[in-house]
Order: structure tokens, then C-alpha cells, then sequence
């Protein structure tokens, strides 16, 4: 039985460090919010380097390192196929999303659909999408904090709360909770930003370390080599040649087809590109996602089938958990990776999802605010809303998802999860939500209430196949592609009634207008939102390599030794330097 390095005290002091980090990125952020350009999209001074790394960590969360390592962990080789999908979905957004949705020239995203169709499909989008977001926030942070309950050891622990007994895991949903809800509600998209940039340079060091470090241990002492010898020359063939789901053809279309709208139409991608300064800006955030979204899963996937080597039966390490395999990434940390660098793993999880919520909330409470609020406000005969009030009501509705979101995440909690049901779910609501919208940005010529009956139409498809149960067994690509189909024909349908000379049909053609002329640069200063944040981002880097280092005084193992620290605090420094020589003005100081 392999010794674990349990979270201790040393692993605590990290992660509140990182907690730290992410409450003050809030605050700072909250200074650059002027209003609500600021705070739902940046003003548009985001500098590309950085959305691009924001738009990529937003794409996962503690899936990545749970249930996908999982996947990994019982299909080897075919997982890469699954979890480098998004380069081809990056490739999409460059040649062609990316340049469209900069084009659209909106200031929150939901705004698209009133300009493709109407305000109707966007109250329709807008109601109908709460419920489903708080649920994802609630799935993400359940399945997050399983996972950091049990590596802080809180598991098995009750505390208690004004009064109130609470277990390990609600107290861990409880802190955590409170923590994304504050940065997000206090920061908005420039906290979003900045936060996924401090995540990716975490993730990126960690996913540096293990490689080397997992494939050495596999190796037996004869270095890198040896370890990917014995991962050749003992690991079963199948699992080294792609086999089984990952490359049946209906999985693999259905999950490319998910991939392709997820990273091109979900509104938080949609806000990412309106959030640089440019078309070219935004073309190449998508390319520079592409080509992290390639590399980073080799960098988690790797050492996850090492795993199957060093871990063969992972039931036996992990008796309480209904799927052991899941803990397979986790158990290599723990087993690799001293104290200090232990903590550093379980912050890097805990700063993924915490990004994804972040984008989660943003959106929606723009949508509620531009796209409901206002226009409500406006028909009930009140005075129009100043910038403040909007950008107020945005953060109270952040607020209330936030809590909607912790809420459930406990009653999640006492029903003993719902982790498969969660993956069945969204692939019921995510196509039938965005086939209408990727759609629309390609082909205008559709009447106002298309958007509005092919998303009815995708639903109810998806629907009546969920109660015929047709193809048992393939119940994700059988739920996607229904959708797709049902979508899809409506669409093109509802295209046999336009009318140009329609007044409903104005805004479509004007948004037709501006999606064929290029958006003109803006070549601003960078003024309260450009190249200095990189400079932010690197001293954060620089404090968290200092505490790094210093765990070199950490007592360690033979197995998991001291150095490792080492080698992460200087590799954090060396990427904090690069970010303020990159920040630097050509007088050679920094703005105040």
C-alpha cells in the first residue's frame, strides 16, 4: 500500500494563500469597474495572451482532474481523442466564430439574440437558462468539494455553524462557495480574467512537474525513458491503441459536434472575444486556445495512464468512493509531490472550477440586466436605469444565483450525488440551447421566431427519444444529435418564411450588416486595462514562488523529495519575471 502525503499544515497555508489571492483579485478588479462595459466585458481591453489563457482554463474544471482522469484511467489512450477535441473546436472559432462574434459588437452576451431575432427569444433564453446554470453551479461545486473534502481530510469530520451541525463536505461546499461568490460578485469579467490567468500559470507548473515526476517513478529508477518503456511494453495493447467508446463513431461525432458549440456559442466564449481590442485579437486568442487545448491534456493524461502501472487497483486505496478510478490524478499527487507542492494541486483544481462558476455568473447576470431588467424597467414607465444601477442589479443578481447555487449544491449533497445524471443532463440541455444561436451567426435569413421554435424544437426531440429509448446504451450521442437534427430541421424550415420587407426582420438584416464589416481596431492606450495586468499576474506569480521555495525547509520523502518545490517555486519566479518584463512601459515603470 503506497504512503499518501495528506494535506498538513504546510499544504493549509497554500491553499489559503491562493484564497487570498483570489479575494483580492476581486477588489482589485473592482477598481478598473467604471461601469457596465467594464463589468460585464472588460471594455474591450483585455489584453489577447491573457483571454486566450481565460477562455482555455474556463473550459474545465475539476472534471478535468476527477472525472476525466477517471476516463483516462479505464481507457488509456483513447482518452486523448476525447480531451484534445477542443483544438478542433478552437480551429472553428479562428477561422470563423472568433471574427463573427467580435463583428456583433454587443455588450452582454444574450444581446445577440435580440439582434438575430428578438427580445422575446431573449427573455425565453434568458428564463429557461437560469435554472440549468445554477445547476451546473451546483453540480461543479458538489463534485469540486468531494474531492477537496477528502484531500483536506475534512471526509469524515462534522463542524459546526451558528448553531448548526455540519458535515466535512457541506462546510467545504459552505467556504468555497462563499469565496466564488465574492470575487465574482465584487469584480465581475475583468476578476474573471485576471483569476483564469493566475490559474493557468497554477495548472500550467503543476501539469510540468507531474509529467516528469510520474513517468520517473514508472520508470523504477532508470529515468524518463525507462517510464515510457514499461508504459509501451507492459500496459495492454487496447489500451495503448485507441478502443472501445472513444472511437465508436456515433460517441465520438456527438461529443465533437458538444465540443464545436460549447467552445464557439456558450455565452462566456461569446464575451471572451468581445473582450479584446480586436478582430485580430480575437482570432488569435482562439488560436493560442487551440494549441493549449492540444498540449495541456498530453501534459494530464500521460501521467494518469502511468497510474494504471503504479495503481492497479485503485478500489483498494479509495474503498468509499463509487468510482476509485476518478482519484487516480489525485493519488499521484499525493504520492509524488511533497508538502507544499500537495497544496498547490488541490488550489489548482479548486481555482478551475471556481473560474468556470465565475463565467457562469457573469454572463447570466448580464443577460438578466441588459437583456431583461432594462428593457422591463423601460416598459413599466420608470426612468432609464443609470450605468451604476445596472452594474448594481448585475452583481445582485450574482449574488442570488451565487447562493441559489450553494443551496442546491447541499441538497445535491444529501440525495448521495448525481454525477452521471449531471453528464445526461447537460447533454439534454446544452445542443438544444446553442444549435439556434450557432445557427443564427452563420444564416440571418430566418424570421424572428426561429431561434425561439428551434430550440422548442430540440428539446422536444430530444424529449419524445428519452421516452421511446431508442439505442440503449447510447443515451449521450443519442440525446445530442436529436437535438442537433431537431434543431437543425425547424431552422432550416422557418428559413421558407422570411420576409425582408417585415419590420420584425430590421434587426436581423442590420446584424447581417455588421457581421460582414470588419470591426475597426481600436488602437487606445492601454490605459486601465491593458499590458499592466500582466505585471499584477506576475507578481502574484513571484509571491506564491517565494512561499514555494521556501518549502524546501518542508520535511520530505524519498519518493516525493524537497526539490520538487524547489523546481516549482523557480519555475513560478521565472514566469513572474517574464510577465513584468512583458508589462514593462518603454520608460521602464510601471503605471501606479
Amino acid at each position: 500500500m503506497p504512503t499518501f502525503n495528506t494535506v498538513n499544515a504546510i499544504d493549509y497555508v497554500l491553499i489559503a494563500l491562493y484564497f487570498v489571492i483570489v479575494i483580492w483579485v476581486g477588489f482589485y478588479a473592482a477598481r478598473k469597474n467604471k461601469g457596465t462595459d467594464d463589468f460585464f466585458k472588460a471594455s474591450g481591453q483585455v489584453p489577447w495572451f491573457m483571454a486566450g489563457v481565460s477562455s482555455w482554463v474556463a473550459g474545465f474544471s475539476a472534471f478535468m482532474f476527477v472525472a476525466a482522469a477517471g476516463y483516462t484511467y479505464k481507457h488509456g489512450s483513447g482518452a486523448l481523442i476525447i480531451f484534445t477535441g477542443a483544438f478542433w473546436a478552437y480551429l472553428a472559432g479562428y477561422f470563423y466564430f472568433a471574427p463573427m462574434w467580435r463583428r456583433a459588437r454587443i455588450a452582454a452576451p444574450l444581446e445577440f439574440l435580440t439582434r438575430r431575432y428578438s427580445p422575446s427569444t431573449t427573455y425565453f433564453y434568458t428564463v429557461t437558462a437560469i435554472v440549468p446554470q445554477i445547476v451546473g453551479v451546483a453540480q461543479g461545486l458538489y463534485i469540486l468539494c468531494i474531492f477537496v473534502s477528502a484531500a483536506l481530510g475534512f471526509d469524515r469530520q462534522a463542524f459546526g455553524f451558528m448553531g448548526v451541525s455540519l458535515t466535512g463536505l457541506q462546510a467545504t461546499m459552505l467556504v468555497v462557495g462563499a469565496v466564488m461568490i465574492l470575487y465574482s460578485v465584487v469584480g465581475g469579467l475583468w476578476a474573471a480574467v485576471l483569476s483564469d490567468a493566475i490559474q493557468g500559470v497554477i495548472i500550467l507548473v503543476m501539469s510540468l512537474i507531474i509529467l516528469p515526476v510520474s513517468l520517473a517513478y514508472v520508470g523504477q529508477g532508470g529515468g524518463l525513458l525507462a517510464g515510457v518503456k514499461r508504459l509501451v511494453h507492459e500496459l495492454p495493447h487496447d489500451y495503448l491503441v485507441p478502443s472501445g467508446q472513444p472511437v465508436e463513431f456515433w460517441f465520438l461525432s456527438a461529443y465533437l459536434i458538444s465540443g464545436l458549440l460549447g467552445y464557439n456559442v456558450a455565452w462566456h466564449f461569446a464575451q471572451r472575444y468581445n473582450s479584446v481590442p480586436s478582430e485580430r485579437d480575437a482570432k488569435k486568442m482562439a488560436m493560442l486556445g487551440a494549441w493549449l487545448s492540444l498540449i495541456g491534456p498530453l501534459m494530464w493524461t500521460l501521467p494518469v495512464m502511468g497510474a494504471k502501472l503504479i495503481f492497479p487497483d485503485m478500489h483498494a486505496l479509495w474503498p468509499n468512493l463509487q468510482a476509485p478510478e476518478e482519484a487516480s490524478f489525485v493519488s499521484l499527487a499525493m504520492l509524488l509531490l511533497p508538502h507544499g507542492m500537495v497544496g498547490f494541486v488541490v488550489a489548482a483544481i479548486l481555482s478551475a472550477t471556481l473560474g468556470q462558476a465565475n463565467d457562469a455568473f457573469n454572463w447570466l447576470s448580464a443577460a438578466v440586466t441588459k437583456d431583461v431588467y432594462v428593457p422591463l424597467r423601460k416598459r413599466l414607465g420608470f426612468a432609464p436605469a443609470s450605468d451604476l444601477h445596472q452594474m448594481r442589479t448585475a452583481q445582485v443578481t450574482m449574488l442570488v444565483i451565487g447562493v441559489s447555487g450553494v443551496a442546491l449544491a447541499f441538497v445535491i449533497s444529501k440525495l448521495g450525488g448525481a454525477f452521471a445524471f449531471g453528464l445526461k443532463y447537460y447533454s439534454i440541455v446544452g445542443p438544444s440551447f446553442s444549435m439556434p444561436v450557432a445557427l443564427g451567426l452563420i444564416y440571418r435569413k430566418t424570421p424572428w421566431w426561429s431561434g425561439t421554435a428551434a430550440c422548442a424544437a430540440g428539446f422536444a426531440t430530444t424529449f419524445v427519444m428519452l421516452w421511446l429509448d431508442p439505442w440503449p446504451g447510447q443515451d449521450y450521442a443519442r440525446n445530442v444529435l436529436s437535438a442537433v437534427v431537431g434543431s437543425t430541421v425547424v431552422f432550416v424550415i422557418s428559413a421558407w418564411f422570411w420576409r425582408p420587407d417585415d419590420p420584425k426582420s430590421a434587426g436581423a438584416i442590420r446584424l447581417d450588416r455588421d457581421l460582414r464589416t470588419p470591426v475597426v481596431e481600436d488602437n487606445r492606450p492601454g490605459g486601465h486595462g491593458a499590458m499592466q495586468v500582466y505585471a499584477v499576474i506576475g507578481n502574484l506569480s513571484l509571491i506564491i514562488g517565494l512561499v514555494l521555495l521556501a518549502c524546501w525547509f518542508v520535511p520530505a520523502t524519498r519518493v516525493a523529495p524537497a526539490f520538487i518545490n524547489v523546481i516549482g517555486g523557480g519555475l513560478l519566479i521565472a514566469i513572474g519575471l517574464a510577465l513584468r518584463w512583458v508589462a514593462k512601459p518603454p520608460g521602464g515603470k510601471f503605471e501606479g
